[in-house]
């Protein structure tokens, strides 16, 4: 059971794989333009990308917002169709900073939402 459960965490993989937008407008345009994503929203995203446990989906999503990720780093997260394979896996596509933080909620939520 723990590593179905391990492995169910691996699922928020595409959600960390996506790659940056373009880079037209600076970055407080593109905040500014763009709605806040919550911890509710990440949730929803981690669901509809196939982790079909809410109550994980909601520790997860806890997790990563509770670490400090940007809002840049959590719509890259939720963005749609993203693929893991195809992503550098040291960045997941995200900032340094954003990286740093998604692993070690990754750490977290395995430590914090699985043993649950």
């Amino acid at each position: 059971m723990r590593i179905s459960l391990i492995a169910a965490t691996f699922v928020a993989l595409p959600l960390l794989a996506a790659c940056g937008g373009g880079n037209s407008g600076s970055s407080d345009q593109k905040a500014a333009a763009q709605p806040t994503i919550t911890q509710a929203d990440l949730s929803k995203a981690l669901v509809d990308s196939g982790l079909k446990d809410q109550k994980l989906a909601d520790c997860a999503a806890k997790a990563y917002v509770d670490q400090g990720i940007s809002q840049d780093g959590l719509r890259a997260m939720t963005k749609p169709g993203t693929n893991a394979q195809a992503s550098d896996p040291d960045s997941m596509g995200l900032s340094k900073d954003d990286a740093d933080k998604a692993r070690a909620a990754t750490q977290k939520i395995v430590t914090d939402c699985i043993s649950k």
